[in-house]
């Protein structure tokens, strides 16, 4: 099951690359935007209060991002991308005892944003969500446990292994209201609640793993213990909502405006906005999850791997207890932090911080990678444009992207230039997104 799923996942990653392809890592740099209507709520839903749309209808939006400490994508060479991508001379390997792969693809389906007078806004959303997260996974091991195909000898010892697949729906409904509202001054409080329904998850652990490949007789030695489970039915391939499990969840935030009086009493924009919140809080209670824990010291045959699953693997190679039982699998929770500057006219730059409240050990729950974005931005009522600068977890790199919001349209990445001119890109994104703004008069 888990090695299906990290096939699934690097096949999205291939798809991204070749250009079929979040402020949780979800809609990177167009969040922020004052005309962004019910996007802007999902970063932080003291947004929806005092907002220049009179009424925003999102009708389809999709984001997704996606990386890995341990793939480099090179897509710098337009003429040979044109040609085609091919996986083994596109993307190189840096393997460590410790990569990470991590993305979460986020569908924003039906939904709308609403002033409903001078004080009060609403919003409604729904939501289709997934994350893996996989962390401190020897690369060596994961190429053996992928193909079987390794030509080195490697020995490696990890720790606080984890990983996890992950996918809900939510409905969302979001209540802000403006508590001050003074010439020099705004402050805005917002609360989303969410009820969610989970289609199931895969997870797998280990505090202590070793792993030894001798090439010579093709031969893998493994060390330790694995905890492994997933939900009733769940199947990372073919995911399915026909076996709900239910759950809550909640969005605070907070949103602070400074006005420069100079500009004149009746200014359309604050010179300094600030705002935080704390996002994804909750779980999804899932009844009847298989859970086994593996004794690991065992010396197999590699080609296992080849025409097998995990679950197969690991039945007749190791010895093992099982056990069914009710899990929690948490949402990734997280800080989202924000300050935008009004430079002059419809030019502002923004900063950005999503900062996790969980750990990859913390077994079973997602969690988003820490990131900061920097974000110069032309904005006005039908158009707005943006160049998102980010420095993300477990990329040494800067990612650099570009977005545009062009009346009912919006489409963006987070990290496509960098993609386009680096032949070491960690990290992928790509939104898009088709709504019916309806803006204030004089907004």
């Amino acid at each position: 099951m888990m090695k299906n799923s990290i096939f699934y996942f690097l096949l999205i990653i291939t798809l991204l690359g070749t250009g079929t392809s979040v402020y949780s890592q979800s809609f990177i740099g167009g969040q922020i935007d004052n005309y962004s209507g019910v996007h802007s709520v999902l970063m932080n839903p003291a947004n929806v209060a005092g907002s220049k749309m009179k009424l925003d209808v999102n009708l389809f939006s999709t984001s997704a991002f996606l990386g890995s400490d341990y793939l480099n994508i090179d897509l710098s060479d337009i003429q040979s991308f044109r040609d085609g991508f091919d996986f083994d001379s596109d993307v190189s390997t840096t393997p460590n005892n410790q990569n990470n792969f991590f993305g979460n693809i986020d569908i924003l389906g039906p939904s709308f944003q609403l002033n409903i007078g001078d004080y009060n806004s609403i919003a409604i959303s729904t939501r289709v969500r997934t994350f893996f997260n996989l962390h401190n996974l020897g690369g060596e091991l994961y190429e053996v446990a992928s193909s079987g195909d390794v030509s080195d000898n490697f020995s490696i010892s990890m720790e606080n292994v984890s990983g996890i697949i992950h996918a809900w729906g939510e409905i969302g409904g979001t209540y802000g209201r403006i508590l001050i509202d003074e010439e020099k001054q705004r402050l805005k409080a917002g609360v989303t609640l969410k009820y969610l329904f989970g289609a199931g998850g895969v997870y797998g652990s280990s505090g202590q793993l070793s792993a030894q490949f001798d090439s010579q007789v093709n031969s893998l030695t493994t060390g330790g213990n694995l905890n492994y489970g997933y939900t009733s039915g769940f199947d990372s391939e073919d995911i399915s909502y026909s076996d709900i499990q239910s759950g809550f969840g909640a969005d605070f935030g907070v949103v602070y405006e400074i006005f420069d009086v100079s500009d004149g009493p009746y200014q359309s924009s604050y010179k300094l906005k600030l705002g935080a919140s704390v996002t994804d809080i909750g779980s999804i209670n899932y009844a009847g999850t298989y859970k086994a824990r593996y004794d690991m010291n065992a010396t197999i045959d590699a080609t296992e791997f080849e025409n097998k699953d995990l679950d197969e693997v690991l039945n007749d190679n190791y010895s093992g207890t099982e056990s069914t039982e009710d899990l929690k699998l948490g949402l990734p929770t997280a800080i989202q932090l924000f300050a935008d500057y009004h430079i002059r006219n419809k030019f502002y730059v923004s900063a950005q911080g999503a900062i996790s409240m969980k750990k990859g050990n913390e077994i079973p729950v997602s969690n988003i990678i820490n990131a900061f974005t920097v974000t110069p931005r032309f904005e006005a009522k039908w158009i707005s444009v943006y160049s998102p600068v980010s420095l993300r977890q477990y990329d040494s790199s800067i990612a650099w992207g570009v977005g545009l919001r062009a009346g009912p349209v919006m489409v963006g990445s987070g990290s496509i230039l960098t993609n386009l001119i680096s032949n070491k890109s960690r990290s992928t994104d790509l939104y898009v997104g088709l709504k019916v703004p309806l803006y204030k008069r004089n907004s």
